[in-house]
């Protein structure tokens, strides 16, 4: 992120975050252990135009937003908050200012959905729900196996048909 204010980042990325908010609670697949949904999109964005501490700032941001505003179901957990952080820092450190080729995408996926996801995200709902870690797995790896190539597909194609040139018109 840049030293310097600047208002346009500013107001994009709290337009990315509030895209995510709403993708996350209201465009989202919930049932107790999994959630299937589309708010990666917005976080792998300002990942890609403006970093890992960005990135990582605004998804944790978002994830306390949407709590507060939206809650559904159990209090706050700021395991989830950590997580959300190291999701952003993840794909900033793989897409910012990087050329987006597939195996970039590819590795920052593989790492969101199969280390941050599968890892963090199933110690978190073992610590909440009280149950053992590998009895969580098996549900918790379908979803990480379903995500990973439609995450891949959609930040691939989102960044070439999209953002590509959402970045020229801002610039103009």
């Amino acid at each position: 992120m840049d030293k310097k204010f600047d208002v346009k980042k500013l107001i994009q990325i709290s337009l990315l975050i509030a895209i995510e908010v709403i993708l996350t609670r209201f465009c989202s697949i919930n049932i107790q252990i999994v959630r299937i949904g589309f708010g990666f999109l917005p976080i792998a964005i300002i990942g890609m135009m403006y970093g890992p501490l960005s990135a990582g700032i605004a998804y944790a941001i978002g994830d306390i937003l949407g709590m507060l505003l939206f809650p559904t179901g159990g209090s706050f957990f700021p395991g989830f908050t950590l997580t959300a952080f190291l999701t952003g820092v993840v794909y900033g450190v793989f897409l910012y200012n990087k050329p987006k080729t597939w195996p970039r995408i590819i590795g920052a996926v593989l790492i969101v959905c199969l280390v941050i996801n599968l890892g963090l995200d199933t110690l978190w709902l073992s610590i909440l729900m009280g149950k053992g870690y590998i009895a969580l797995l098996p549900t918790r790896i379908m979803k990480a196996v379903l995500m990973i190539p439609v995450q891949t597909f959609i930040i691939g194609i989102i960044w070439k048909k999209v953002v590509v040139r959402f970045v020229k018109v801002s610039q103009a």
